[in-house]
C-alpha cells in the first residue's frame, strides 16, 4: 500500500495577514490616541487660550508674547539642557565599565549582578532623592567624612542645594537605566570577532576601540535617550537639592499649572521642550552614525 500524501499547513493569503496586522496594531493605535495624541493637541489648543478657565475661543497669543519676550526662560532652557547633557554623558560614563565587567568578566553571574545593580531602582524615586538630600545636609555622611578629615570645622550644606547637587543626584538615579541598554548591546556581540581580532594581532586596547566600542553604539545612544529626555523635564530633583540655584526648566513649567495657574504659558513651556526634544533627537539621528550589532550564534 502507498503512503497517503502529507497534507502542508494551508498557507495564509495576504487578505488574511492584513487583518491579523490590523487587529494586532489596533489596540495600540487607539490608546496611543485616546491617551497621547489627544492631550497633545489639548495641550497645543491650551497654548492659545486667553486664561486657564475660561473658553477657547476668541484665541489669544498673549502666552506667546510672554513667553518669547522673556529670555529668561531661554536661559534657564539652555542651562537645564546642558545639565541634562551632562547627566547623561556621565551617566554613561559611569555605566559603561559597569556594564563591559559584567558581559566580559563575570560570567554565569552577570544577571544576579545586573539585578544588583538595578535593585535600587525599585525603591521609591523620592526617597532616593531625599536619601542625597540628607547625604549633602549639613549633618550628612559628606560632612562628617570632611570633618573627621580635618578640612572643615563646623558641618555646612557645601553642595546642597546647587546645580551640582542636582546633577550628583541625577546621575545616582539614572546609572542603572543607563547601563541595562549597553549590557544589552554588548551581550548581542559575537565573541568570535574578539577571537579573530586577537589572531590578527590586535591588543586588548585596539580590540575595544575597533570592535566593541563601536558596535554598542546603539546602546550607548538609547542609553542617552533613556537619561537626556526625562531629565530635562525634571523638576522633583532640582525641587528637593537644588534650591533656588539648582531650578531647572521643568520647575517653571509646574510653577506655571501649579502656583500660578497660567495653564496657557505652561502648555507653551510644555510644547517648546518637546520640539527641543524632538530636535535633538533628530540631530543626534542623522549624525552620529550607529552601526548594527551582529548576533552570537
Amino acid at each position: 500500500m502507498g503512503r497517503s500524501p502529507t497534507l502542508l499547513p494551508a498557507q495564509d493569503t495576504p487578505v488574511e495577514n492584513k487583518r491579523r496586522l490590523f487587529a494586532l496594531i489596533t489596540p495600540p493605535s487607539v490608546f496611543l490616541l485616546f491617551f497621547f495624541m489627544v492631550p497633545l493637541v489639548i495641550m497645543a489648543l491650551y497654548t492659545m487660550k486667553e486664561s486657564s478657565f475660561g473658553p477657547l475661543f476668541p484665541l489669544s497669543f498673549e502666552a506667546f508674547r510672554s513667553f518669547f519676550s522673556n529670555p529668561a526662560y531661554f536661559v534657564l532652557l539652555l542651562s537645564s539642557s546642558q545639565l541634562a547633557l551632562f547627566t547623561a554623558l556621565l551617566s554613561i560614563l559611569l555605566a559603561y565599565p559597569v556594564s563591559y565587567y559584567l558581559v566580559f568578566y563575570t560570567g554565569s553571574r552577570r544577571v544576579i549582578l545586573l539585578t544588583l545593580l538595578i535593585l535600587p531602582a525599585w525603591i521609591s524615586y523620592l526617597l532616593r532623592v531625599l536619601a542625597w538630600k540628607v547625604i549633602l545636609g549639613s549633618e550628612g555622611l559628606l560632612n562628617q567624612l570632611l570633618i573627621s578629615a580635618g578640612l572643615i570645622e563646623n558641618g555646612a550644606p557645601i553642595l546642597l542645594f546647587s546645580q551640582a547637587a542636582v546633577l550628583i543626584t541625577l546621575v545616582y538615579v539614572w546609572i542603572p537605566f543607563a547601563a541595562l541598554p549597553i549590557f544589552a548591546a554588548m551581550e548581542r556581540i559575537d565573541p568570535r570577532l574578539h577571537e579573530a581580532a586577537a589572531d590578527l594581532g590586535a591588543s586588548p586596547g585596539v580590540t575595544f576601540w575597533r570592535v566593541t566600542f563601536p558596535l554598542t553604539m546603539p546602546g550607548v545612544a538609547s542609553a542617552f535617550f533613556f537619561v537626556f529626555i526625562p531629565t530635562l523635564g525634571e523638576w522633583v530633583t532640582p525641587n528637593l537639592v537644588g534650591g533656588v540655584s539648582g531650578i531647572m526648566y521643568g520647575n517653571l513649567i509646574q510653577d506655571q499649572f501649579g502656583r500660578a495657574l497660567n495653564w496657557p504659558l505652561g502648555a507653551l513651556m510644555s510644547m517648546v521642550l518637546l520640539v527641543l526634544v524632538g530636535v535633538f533627537s533628530y540631530v543626534f539621528n542623522r549624525f552620529i552614525p550607529i552601526t548594527e550589532v551582529p548576533v552570537s550564534s
